[in-house]
C-alpha cells in the first residue's frame, strides 16, 4: 500500500504543479470545467488521497492541454533535464500566437507546443526558445535565419531586442 500512496502523491504533486503553472485555483479547474472536476477532488488528487483512474487521467490531460505522460513521475536519470540557455534565444509570447491563423500559425504551434512538452514548460502564457530553436523555426518557416528575430518582433510574438 505505501508505494501506491507514494506515487499517488507523486501523480498529485505534478498535478498541482500543472495546474499552477496555469495559474487555476481548485475552485478555478471546477467552473471552467462546468463541475466536471470537483475542486474537493482534484485537491485529494494532488494530495494523493485518491487514486487517479485512466480515463479520469486522460481527461484531466484534456483539460490542461498537456500530454497526460506529464502528469506520470519521471525516472531518476540523475542528469539535468533543462540544460541552460544560450545567447541569442528570443521569449514567445504564447497568447500572441494563438491569434495567429494560416499554415505559419500551424507551424508556429506545433513547433512551441513540442518544445514545451520536452521542457516540461506549460505556464501558458510565454516560453523562451533557445538560438538553435529559433534557427530551426526560421528554415521550418522558409525564413532566413539573419532577420528572423525581426520578424517576430513584426508579428507581436517577442519584445526581445534584435
Amino acid at each position: 500500500m505505501e508505494a501506491t500512496s507514494t506515487y499517488n502523491e507523486m501523480v498529485g504533486i505534478r498535478l498541482r504543479s500543472i495546474r499552477k503553472q496555469r495559474g487555476l485555483s481548485l475552485q478555478d479547474v471546477q467552473r471552467l470545467s462546468n463541475g466536471e472536476f470537483k475542486a474537493a477532488v482534484v485537491g485529494a488528487y494532488e494530495r494523493g488521497e485518491r487514486s487517479l483512474s485512466l480515463p479520469r487521467l486522460h481527461r484531466l490531460a484534456l483539460f490542461f492541454q498537456v500530454p497526460i505522460t506529464q502528469f506520470l513521475p519521471q525516472e531518476e536519470t540523475g542528469e539535468a533535464t533543462i540544460a541552460p540557455l544560450p545567447s541569442g534565444g528570443v521569449t514567445i509570447d504564447l497568447n500572441r500566437v494563438e491569434a495567429l491563423s494560416g499554415t505559419e500559425a500551424d507551424i508556429f504551434d506545433r513547433f512551441l507546443r513540442s518544445i514545451q512538452i520536452m521542457r516540461q514548460d506549460f505556464n501558458g502564457k510565454v516560453l523562451t526558445i533557445r538560438r538553435d530553436d529559433l534557427r530551426l523555426l526560421a528554415l521550418l518557416l522558409d525564413e532566413p535565419e539573419e532577420g528572423f528575430k525581426k520578424r517576430l518582433v513584426e508579428l507581436g510574438l517577442t519584445t526581445d531586442t534584435i
